[in-house]
């Protein structure tokens, strides 16, 4: 497999009504995906955010757990957060994972209302020839401009019914064991 990297973003993605807007950053999405992503193997972990504000929030959680007492008190949790970058926008998060896997990028949309998107086998297969940045949303998910891109949208997790409207973070862990686990 080649390296492979998350992206939440806060930005574009919709509201209850579908409306394009900037979702705010949460303590506890930070803690659980950095988390996920190291015991999952994955290479990097970036937060977007467009707002100035909810990036000086997400790096201030950042450097207590990386630099700051939490980084002896919790050695294993600063190890998760060492993986984490914040950045304002989507094209500076795959500038920032191609220069760090040193090739071109495969960005791989996510979303519980996506048709036809390509299977998990599909997505382990794209990701032994390009590194993986699988995009994850905010809020009510991805706003449809990034579905305009031309970049594969992973088929959705289905439970036991009809109901599919998971939390960013436990999706991101099913992905994430799905699309190999570091097994």
């Amino acid at each position: 497999m080649k390296p492979r990297a998350l992206a939440l973003l806060h930005y574009p993605v919709l509201d209850r009504r579908g409306d394009l807007i900037a979702s705010a950053v949460t303590n506890l999405d930070l803690h659980d995906l950095a988390r996920a992503a190291m015991t999952f193997g994955w290479q990097r972990f970036y937060v977007v955010t467009p707002v100035a504000e909810q990036r000086r929030l997400a790096e201030s959680i950042r450097e207590h757990w990386c630099r700051g007492f939490g980084a002896g008190y919790n050695p294993h949790r600063k190890l998760a957060l060492d993986l984490m970058e914040i950045l304002p926008d989507l094209e500076s998060a795959v500038a920032a994972w191609e220069n760090f896997a040193g090739e071109q990028a495969l960005p791989v949309l996510t979303g519980a209302s996506v048709r036809g998107g390509i299977s998990f086998e599909q997505c382990r297969e794209l990701n032994r020839r390009r590194p993986l940045l699988l995009l994850l949303g905010t809020g009510w998910g991805l706003a449809p401009c990034l579905f305009e891109q031309g970049w594969p949208a992973l088929e959705p997790i289905r439970g036991a019914g009809e109901y599919n409207h998971l939390p960013v973070r436990s999706a991101a862990s099913i992905i994430m064991d799905r699309l190999g686990g570091g097994r």
